[in-house]
């Protein structure tokens, strides 16, 4: 069963630290060895894990640009 508020997805905040945390994954994987070689395991793995702790978080936050009140 889908939420209510389904079609609205990309607004929520849930969504989008997700996808920016999936988009920080696959940039990561395409980068070049040397570029990798660059920035710390730790910072990818930091910010990614700051991303989806992010998700979670909004997830919980009523959102009043996604809720059905404002429809």
């Amino acid at each position: 069963m889908l939420v209510p508020e389904w079609k609205k997805f990309p607004r929520m905040l849930s969504m989008q630290a997700m996808g920016a945390a999936t988009a920080l994954q696959l940039t990561w994987q395409n980068l070049p060895d040397d570029m990798r070689a660059a920035m710390p395991h730790q910072v990818l793995t930091g910010c990614t894990v700051a991303l989806l702790v992010l998700g979670m978080v909004g997830r919980l936050v009523k959102q009043p640009n996604v809720s059905e009140d404002d429809a």
